[in-house]
C-alpha cells in the first residue's frame, strides 16, 4: 500500500464541488456557539459539532428520522437504557487513527493525540469546511486535515457526508497498520448485535454480523430496533476515495468504523501491508456517508442512497 494517491487538480475542484450539492427536502441551519455548532434540518435538530469536545471533535447527540438518538451516548451522558460503559474512546462520531508516526490518536490517555480545531474556513448552510491539526502531547504537529462536511435529508432519511483533505503538512506521515481505526461511530445499545434485541449487521456484499468485520465493501448497514421503530445507521465508502473499498472493523457490540490501514489485523498478512507513508507536502482524501434511516436496510434503501451518492 505504497502507492501515492495525490490527486489532479480538477479532481480536487469536483471534490470540493460536493459539499455544495443540492438537498432533496431540507434546509440546512447552522447555530454557532463557543466550542460547537448546532445542525438543523428544517427547523428540527439534527445534531451538533463538538470541536472542543475531550481529545478529539465529535458529533453528539445525533437524532435519526424517527426523533431517536442515533449513536451512543456514553461517556458524554450517563446512565443511559442499555448502554455500556466501555471503550471511552468511542465517541459517538469521530476521526482518528491508531497509530501516526508513533502517536496514538485512537485511544484516551494523557500520552495520547489531540486533534485541536484551528478555524471554520466556512460556515455557509449546508457544508462546514473546518481545519484541523494533529498533536502530539509535545505540541509537535504530525499531521493537518481539512474536513469538508454537508448535511442532507429526504424523505426516508438524514445524513452527514465527510470529505477529509489529509495533509503532511509538517513532515512524512506513517499510518500504521492497526484495527484501532479509522472514521468511527459507536450504535446505542439497544442496535448492539450482542443485546439479542434485533439489532444486525450487513454489508454491500451480503455478508451479515461477525462475516461482515474485516471485509472490504462498499457499505455497512447496522440496524435494528428502538422504541418499537425500526432504525438503521449506514455508513458508505466514495468511490472516489483514496483505497476504495475500504476494510471494515465493525463489531457486534457496537463499534462501527471504516479503516482502510488495518490489512495486517484484518486480512492476517505478516509484514504490516497496511502501513501507508504520505510523503511532506502531499496530500490523501477520504470521503464518507453516514446515513440515519427508518427501516432496515432494504426499507431505508441503503443500496440505492449509495449509488446517488456515489455519483
Amino acid at each position: 500500500m505504497k502507492k501515492n494517491f495525490l490527486l489532479p487538480t480538477l479532481l480536487l475542484a469536483i471534490f470540493a464541488c460536493l459539499g455544495t450539492l443540492t438537498l432533496e427536502a431540507a434546509e440546512v441551519r447552522f447555530e454557532r456557539e463557543s466550542d460547537s455548532v448546532k445542525v438543523f434540518l428544517d427547523d428540527s435538530f439534527f445534531t451538533e459539532y463538538r470541536f472542543r469536545d475531550g481529545q478529539n471533535p465529535i458529533f453528539w447527540p445525533i437524532i435519526g428520522p424517527t426523533g431517536e438518538k442515533m449513536s451512543r451516548s456514553y461517556p458524554m451522558e450517563e446512565g443511559v437504557p442499555d448502554e455500556r460503559r466501555d471503550h471511552p474512546h468511542h465517541r459517538s462520531l469521530w476521526f482518528t487513527h491508531g497509530e501516526i508516526s508513533g502517536v496514538n490518536f485512537w485511544h484516551t490517555s494523557d500520552e495520547a493525540g489531540i486533534i485541536e480545531h484551528v478555524e471554520f474556513s466556512s460556515l455557509e448552510p449546508p457544508t462546514m469546511r473546518v481545519k484541523n491539526s494533529w498533536k502530539d502531547r509535545e505540541g509537535r504537529v504530525v499531521l493537518s486535515d481539512e474536513r469538508s462536511i454537508t448535511f442532507g435529508a429526504d424523505d426516508l432519511g438524514r445524513w452527514i457526508d465527510f470529505a477529509i483533505l489529509l495533509s503532511a503538512s509538517n513532515g512524512d506521515v506513517v499510518f500504521a497498520d492497526t484495527k484501532e481505526g479509522t472514521f468511527g461511530f459507536r450504535v446505542p445499545g439497544v442496535l448492539d448485535v450482542d443485546r439479542r434485541k434485533g439489532g444486525k449487521i450487513i454489508n454491500s456484499e451480503g455478508l451479515v454480523d461477525d462475516a461482515a468485520w474485516g471485509k472490504r465493501a462498499a457499505w455497512v448497514d447496522y440496524n435494528g430496533v428502538m422504541n418499537e421503530k425500526p432504525v438503521g445507521i449506514a455508513i458508505m465508502n466514495h468511490p472516489q476515495s483514496a483505497f476504495y473499498p475500504t476494510y471494515w472493523h465493525v463489531r457486534t457490540y457496537g463499534l462501527f468504523a471504516a479503516n482502510p490501514f488495518g490489512v495486517g489485523d484484518f486480512t492476517k498478512q505478516k509484514g504490516h501491508p497496511g502501513e501507508y507513508t504520505l510523503p511532506k507536502g502531499q496530500t490523501l482524501r477520504l470521503m464518507y456517508r453516514v446515513y440515519f434511516h427508518a427501516g432496515d436496510e432494504s426499507e431505508g434503501k441503503v443500496a440505492e442512497n449509495f449509488e446517488k451518492y456515489s455519483k
